[in-house]
């Protein structure tokens, strides 16, 4: 299961992710709770590289990118000026020293994953410090300065021509929307509250695209504390069919924690099962999935959730007793690993969310209809798929595994063993680098 598994790592990208204003210190949490498991050891832990200039470029205004560029030191008194709000910069974002250099390294993450998915290296690709879906092209938006999700799914594209993008944030994932609300080849799919005043206040269930792009946006609005028996009902029946309608490549899921029980900023009553229950849905597919993180401003209760995703996708299970290391008296007062729901009662009937499934079956029908070409690839998927079986019947599954694995990283350079550990790196015992 490790050479499946590529888990996104760097020390600049902990500690860049530990400067944004809004999840101050998370990363190095989330990184070392999963440490204190050795999930770290189940997985081909990859450094992350920070993205380019022209990587910026593909999504991001040359204007925005410039402007980025001139934020170098930032007062404790700083106070936002014109310019600054022009660019989504103030009070939700506030300005930041070295901005850019913050950009390029948490945007460098999810592009790193998605290279490893390109380049076959892995089946699942996690980058926790990933997941700012609100950043918009021409500015910062609801805590997110670069649209990192934009970038990575573009670099997914170069191999994979339709790629299915699920936004699991309280949040509505608007940025992402907005970048393909024209596209055919990206299907944005957002589950999150959707109430009068709740931010971003888009995603509504008529919310499906624009133009050459309708129908390839579907957004399922939750009422307040929604449940994980909720989320469950709902995402098995949103996802099958838009999978079976829309036929992906590959797949983005962005694992914003935020509507976790307890959130501050969230609204949800959701556990780590539900979570979880989701996520298995969609690895159950076995597409190449790229894992990120997003909102979550409890931050024990992200490092939670995320531990308990990573476990899930290297089949490992763990102690539910939180082990103890440098952060473990902010798991208190239980220290235990489980996220549990509250007593709030969940306000989504089940007529409203089979209404809404109804709704979304219909758009589904009306506007995504697999063309023929699709329609073979599908039969030939299907066909060579029984024919692989077959030929893995009669060798050694794991044998062959570990030689495909291999394979790549030699035949491709894609990866290369890092010759110098960090004193920090010691709990990571290889360090892979991605090479172009």
């Amino acid at each position: 299961m490790k050479d499946k598994i590529c888990y996104i790592w760097d020390e600049s990208l902990i500690y860049q992710c530990d400067r944004l204003p809004a999840v101050v210190g998370r990363a190095t949490m989330v990184n070392d709770l999963i440490v204190s498991y050795s999930l770290n050891k189940q997985m081909k832990v990859v450094r992350s590289s920070p993205a380019t200039y022209e990587d910026l470029r593909k999504f991001h205004s040359e204007s925005y990118i410039e402007y980025l560029k001139s934020v170098i030191e930032i007062d404790d008194d700083y106070m936002a000026n014109t310019q600054d709000e022009e660019y989504g910069i103030g009070y939700d974002c506030p300005p930041v020293s070295n901005m850019l250099e913050l950009v390029t390294v948490v945007a460098g993450g999810s592009v790193t994953a998605a290279k490893c998915l390109v380049a076959g290296a892995a089946e699942v690709a996690i980058n926790w410090c990933g997941g700012w879906h609100h950043a918009q092209r021409f500015g910062a938006d609801g805590f997110c300065y670069v649209n990192d999700i934009v970038l990575a799914i573009d670099t997914l594209k170069t191999k994979f021509p339709k790629v299915l993008y699920i936004d699991l944030d309280v949040h509505h994932g608007n940025g992402v929307q907005d970048a393909y609300n024209l596209s055919k080849s990206v299907f944005t799919l957002s589950f999150h509250k959707f109430e009068p005043g709740f931010y971003p206040g888009t995603g509504n269930i008529d919310d499906i695209g624009t133009l050459t792009g309708k129908g390839y946006s579907c957004n399922f609005p939750f009422n307040a504390w929604y449940s994980d028996e909720t989320i469950e009902y709902v995402f098995q029946n949103v996802f099958s069919s838009v999978w079976e309608k829309f036929l992906p490549d590959a797949v983005v899921v962005q694992c914003g924690a935020d509507a976790l029980a307890r959130d501050p900023q969230g609204g949800g009553n959701l556990s780590t099962r539900g979570y979880c229950a989701c996520v298995a849905t969609v690895l159950d597919k076995r597409k190449p999935t790229l894992l990120l993180g997003g909102g979550g401003y409890n931050h024990a209760n992200a490092a939670r959730l995320w531990t308990s995703i990573t476990a899930l996708v290297a089949g490992e299970t763990l102690d539910e007793n939180i082990p103890e290391h440098s952060h473990w008296t902010k798991y208190g007062p239980d220290y235990m690993l489980p996220v549990e729901p509250t007593l709030t009662r969940d306000t989504n009937k089940k007529d409203y969310l089979d209404k809404c499934i109804a709704v979304i079956r219909d758009n589904l029908q009306k506007y995504v209809q697999p063309s023929k070409f699709q329609e073979r690839m599908l039969k030939r998927r299907i066909d060579a798929g029984a024919q692989e079986q077959n030929g893995k019947d009669n060798c050694d599954s794991d044998d062959l595994n570990s030689k495909s694995i291999d394979r790549v990283i030699e035949d491709s350079a894609n990866l290369s063993k890092t010759s110098k550990k960090s004193s920090k790196e010691v709990a990571n015992p290889d360090v892979y680098d991605f090479i172009d």
